[in-house]
């Protein structure tokens, strides 16, 4: 079943949210709303669910999809973790820039 297909599947108020880790080195992420800082060692990504902080080394995101709401994150996955806050920086981000 594609995402699609589960996105049209669930009622809108239940929030589909995946993260698909992979050997430690290739991280999937649906539910992506936006990338609000990135380098080599920390990715910060604004989901529905909260922000997605992943740190580790040699990061780098391999697909950035906002349309169909997938991060792909490559490197050594070393923690990742949600914070509740809602940063209202959406407008500010460095791909809300590019993609105006």
């Amino acid at each position: 079943m594609s995402i699609e297909e589960r996105k049209s599947s669930v009622p809108k108020s239940n929030i589909i949210q995946n993260l698909i880790l992979e050997s430690r080195e290739k991280l999937n992420i649906t539910g992506a709303l936006d990338v609000l800082s990135f380098d080599d060692q920390l990715v910060i990504v604004q989901t529905h669910l909260g922000l997605l902080t992943v740190k580790g080394e040699d990061l780098r995101i391999s697909k950035l999809n906002i349309d169909s709401e997938e991060v792909i994150v490559d490197g050594e996955i070393s923690t990742m973790s949600y914070s509740d806050k809602s940063l209202d920086k959406k407008e500010n981000s460095f791909f809300s820039k590019i993609f105006k």
